[in-house]
């Protein structure tokens, strides 16, 4: 009877535990340009080699901000899927804009915050722009995977929570001198769930157009 008692107490026990967390992994990034120095704004992007994606079903909303008539940060990395508020906060009206095939869209000129966030539903490049103010260049990075993850001013980026399986990774940069699919490297998580991927990588030279006087063109917006 005791024996039996046992049996059932233990069967309970394992149906009413909790699951066991699922394994993870992470993998810290550092990209160098060809001189060994840190790339800041560079987008590393990991995806299962077996295309497993699974991605969540609302991503939370993105912002990109108007600043000193500049945008503000100049790089943003976000889900394909995820809308993008334009908040203005200079005491200047502007009119961003995109022409990129993964999103053409355009905010008539206005102040404060559109009424309705952009919707990125491509994956891709998005560089955006400003019809009163031509040196205005920001850039939207669209990704078709959750894990992806943007180099600070050390050139490093920690991308977290990952599938324990192989992985592929690669990298983007708005002045990347190759193009994207070169930069591959594939790395297994499996053995230790964690892995250290460094990257050089060739830039061309920044391009700055001069900014505007005060006097805004076609007088003050």
């Amino acid at each position: 009877m005791h024996v039996a008692r046992s049996l059932v107490a233990c069967w309970l026990l394992c149906c009413t535990a909790p699951p066991a967390l699922a394994q993870t992994a992470d993998i810290s990034a550092r990209v160098l340009d060809e001189q060994g120095r840190p790339v800041a704004d560079a987008v590393v992007v990991a995806v299962p080699a077996d295309g497993d994606l699974r991605l969540p079903s609302r991503p939370r909303e993105g912002v990109v901000d108007q600043v000193d008539k500049e945008f503000t940060p100049k790089v943003t990395a976000i889900l394909v899927g995820t809308p993008v508020s334009f908040p203005n906060n200079d005491n200047i009206r502007h009119q961003v804009y995109s022409f990129s095939p993964a999103k053409r869209f355009e905010l008539p000129l206005y102040a404060g915050v559109p009424a309705k966030p952009v919707l990125f539903d491509k994956p891709g490049v998005v560089v955006l722009g400003c019809n009163i103010h031509d040196w205005m260049i920001g850039y939207v990075y669209v990704s078709e995977s959750p894990w992806f993850a943007k180099t600070g001013s050390d050139g490093r980026a920690l991308i977290a929570d990952l599938p324990v399986r192989e992985m592929v990774l690669r990298v983007w940069h708005p002045q990347l001198a190759l193009a994207e699919e070169e930069t591959r490297k594939r790395v297994d998580l499996a053995p230790t769930r964690h892995a250290d991927v460094e990257w050089r990588i060739p830039l061309k030279p920044e391009v700055k157009l001069r900014r505007a006087p005060t006097a805004e063109r076609g007088g003050r917006y």
